[in-house]
């Protein structure tokens, strides 16, 4: 009996350790794969492939480790290195709307439609009017950030 035991035991555990060993690498996670493409992407050994058939390739359940070396990304002289600093002044942007012209309150030919609805047609009327002589303050409609819109729409709920 024991001599049983140990011999189903024995091959248990080389039937584990062979299919261990011959087993696919597991698969890179999403962010993994990400940065991955990206670092092929500065280096430019991308060689035309998309996200999609990358992240298949290189970064599957199937695809090997070595098939491409992760490489350090290394500087375009073509391109300008990205400033963090120039992240800073885009997100301050609507601090520009000191110059803006915003209405006071909402528009009486508005009162039949909703609260929503009054404010945002309101500010369309405002920014509108103001495009003609740049009352906006360099303010887009919609942007990152908050544009005319969202100051807008802040000053007339605000107001009432």
């Amino acid at each position: 009996m024991m001599k049983h035991l140990l011999g189903a035991a024995a091959a248990v555990c080389a039937i584990s350790f062979g299919i261990a060993a011959f087993s696919p690498a597991q698969a890179l996670t999403r962010s993994e794969c990400s940065a991955k493409y990206q670092a092929a992407k500065t280096a430019g050994t991308l060689n035309g492939l998309k996200w999609n058939e990358f992240r298949s390739k290189e970064c599957g359940a199937d695809a090997s480790t070595a098939s491409t070396p992760a490489a350090e990304p290394v500087a375009n002289p073509l391109k300008p290195a990205p400033a963090a600093a120039a992240a800073a002044p885009a997100a301050a942007a609507p601090a520009a709307a000191g110059n803006a012209v915003f209405p006071n309150a909402i528009s009486p030919k508005y009162s039949t439609e909703k609260a929503g609805t009054q404010r945002m047609h309101t500010c369309l009327d405002q920014y509108n009017a103001n495009k003609a002589n740049n009352g906006n303050g360099g303010l887009k409609w919609i942007q990152r950030g908050g544009g005319y819109y969202s100051e807008c729409n802040k000053r007339l709920k605000g107001a009432a």
